[in-house]
């Protein structure tokens, strides 16, 4: 299976947000290497995101547990996979508040299954595994300062507890069994594809439904955002030319307050729909503020810049007309996630 292919890619979560921009871009842009999607399938897995590449010959879907030891053994010695990059987490902080184990299980012990199983399969010609994580294990920032590569993890959530614990766990094979790792911590990102729960994609359904636009205390919550293809992009620079050992701060620049990024939405919105200017600003709701809620986030990305030549190549007002644009033009895909219809795609087409 692997004399035609240079690589044999093992990227899991491929079928969800991030995921599947890697995916897809990956696919297109190595017809040398092999891509092997591995996906759970949770709520936020959706193969719809990737239908547009499922008939390529350099890619091949598994559905998977990271927490199956004896399946993901398999599936490595199968595939006789050359690398990994690990994107599978669960990743909603909301979530991880009313149910905390899941994210330990899946964040935690199935990244060191992973670890585990690639170090015990790659004695002979070890591959890259590269740890996808967030900006979230630095804790929370005050008005100055940015997350550094350098800053002291200091996670709130449960969320973030289980990536902090996961992202040392990395590192820790790499100190102690030399497997060749690299990290990144990315600030929030936006773009196509996102499950509805999350901020931007909640808000577009919500405008468009007429629906309440609930934002979480005062809305004076600072977030970095990243568009999604950037980061697709950055993650392709660390996978091939980021150091070994090394963790790289990606983030897009762009600090908004909750409030003031959904008046840009609205104002977006509002334009696009032909309503009166106003209108869908008068939908929006103050409810009670999330237990833990981080004050700031803002990533550091100079050192992937300098090192890596890597810097965002949208503005965030630009990168979010284009998410807008994408979910009123792809009303199919919103209403297969919001009906739940996309969970059958699998039993469809793939048995």
């Amino acid at each position: 299976m692997t004399e035609k292919y240079d690589k044999t890619i093992l990227i899991t979560g491929g079928a969800g947000f991030i995921g599947s921009h890697v995916i897809r871009l990956f696919v297109n842009k190595y017809p040398n290497y092999k891509i092997v999607n591995l996906d759970k399938l949770t709520y936020a897995g959706n193969l719809f995101n990737t239908q547009d590449i499922e008939k390529q010959t350099n890619y091949s879907f598994i559905k998977a547990d990271i927490n199956d030891k004896e399946n993901l053994n398999a599936i490595f010695k199968t595939y006789q996979i050359t690398d990994v990059i690990h994107l599978a987490a669960e990743s909603h902080v909301d979530r991880s508040i009313s149910g905390p184990m899941d994210f330990i299980q899946t964040n935690i012990v199935g990244t060191a299954n992973l670890l585990e199983i690639a170090r015990n399969t790659w004695k002979e010609n070890p591959g890259v595994f590269y740890h996808i994580s967030t900006d979230e294990v630095y804790g929370s920032l005050g008005k100055e300062g940015f997350f550094t590569e350098n800053t002291a993890y200091d996670p709130r959530s449960p969320y973030s507890a289980s990536k902090a614990s996961s992202d040392h766990l990395v590192r820790a094979y790499f100190h102690t069994y030399k497997l060749p790792i690299k990290i990144s911590n990315c600030s929030n990102n936006y773009g196509s594809h996102q499950f509805p729960e999350k901020l931007i994609p909640l808000m577009i359904h919500n405008i468009k439904q007429k629906k309440s636009l609930p934002i979480y205390g005062k809305g004076d919550n600072i977030r970095d955002w990243l568009w999604v293809e950037d980061h697709a992009r950055a993650i392709d620079v660390v996978f091939h030319k980021g150091k070994l050992g090394e963790t790289y701060n990606i983030g897009g620049w762009n600090e908004w307050t909750n409030i003031d990024l959904v008046h840009q939405l609205c104002k977006i919105m509002d334009e696009k729909l032909g309503n009166p200017v106003g209108t869908s600003a008068k939908l929006i709701t103050h409810v009670t503020d999330r237990a833990g809620h981080d004050q700031r986030y803002a990533i550091d990305a100079t050192k992937i810049k300098k090192e890596l030549g890597w810097i965002p190549s949208i503005t965030f007002e630009e990168g979010l007309e284009k998410t807008v644009v994408w979910y009123l033009q792809n009303q199919d895909w919103l209403k297969n996630v919001t009906s739940g219809e996309y969970a059958d795609y699998y039993e469809k087409n793939y048995n």
